[in-house]
């Protein structure tokens, strides 16, 4: 009876087991939300946020942008990659002009993306609701670079999945949210007392065939007034950082 019951218990367990990995390979590969293929673009209205006027002023300038899969090439690290061109105008009656360079690398089972030297894990499997992956963990977020620190021990978050979307009037059968951070320490600077506060927000979203159809990404710090010294006013309290977002209006 004994020898039966953990026969069955390991028969259970090995049903179990082979069910679970069933699960896992039925779910959708990154590839299909971050399909690369040379000749691919995908076209975007851009708003980009900047605080100007030494810090008083959140102005938001408009572009279109375009990324292009621009060739096929091999990263620092031996692998098939691929790299993508950033283009932008401020209206469809100008010329494109090259902005930026990014390199793709499919590993099969993550999509890691490299902007200005630092890796991301932008997808990873399984793709499925609520699984979660630390997309930061390439980047030395410990250097003496302290503009990275921010970027340390970020929960990527894998929410609305499958989910049908219309972007600008495109309809997008079957989309995936990334939420990746959302984050705020220190004193609301509408407070006239606050000294210090910093808003971390990121999110991106993809279409399943397409690829990035949404990112809104959002970064910026506060420093209070500082008070007068001999025979200077005071110093009032300024804002530093940037944002963008990123949201399709076209793609091939």
């Amino acid at each position: 009876m004994a020898k039966y019951f953990v026969g069955s218990f390991l028969l259970f367990l090995l049903v179990a087991s082979c069910k679970k990995q069933n699960e896992t390979f039925k779910t959708a590969s990154v590839s299909d939300y971050f399909p690369m293929q040379v000749g691919k673009y995908i076209t975007y209205n851009l708003d980009s946020t900047l605080f100007t006027h030494f810090g008083q002023t959140q102005t938001v300038i408009h572009y279109q942008a375009q990324d292009r899969v621009d060739a096929q090439v091999i990263d620092n690290m031996g692998r098939p990659s691929f790299r993508i061109i950033r283009f932008i105008r401020k209206s469809e009656s100008q010329p494109w002009v090259a902005n930026n360079t990014f390199m793709v690398t499919l590993t099969g089972n993550s999509v890691e993306y490299n902007e200005n030297n630092l890796r991301f894990v932008k997808l990873r499997l399984p793709v499925v609701q609520d699984f979660s992956w630390k997309g930061n963990s390439f980047i030395n977020t410990t250097s003496n670079d302290p503009g990275l620190q921010y970027l340390d021990d970020w929960d990527y978050i894998y929410d609305s999945v499958g989910i049908p979307l219309t972007i600008n009037s495109l309809v997008i059968d079957s989309t995936v949210k990334v939420f990746e951070r959302d984050e705020f320490l220190g004193k609301d600077p509408t407070n006239a007392s606050s000294q210090y506060a910093e808003k971390t927000y990121s999110v991106e979203k993809y279409g399943k065939g397409i690829g990035l159809i949404y990112r809104e990404f959002l970064r910026w710090e506060y420093q209070g007034p500082q008070p007068p010294y001999p025979a200077s006013p005071v110093v009032p309290g300024y804002y530093v950082g940037y944002g963008v977002k990123m949201s399709i209006i076209d793609h091939n």
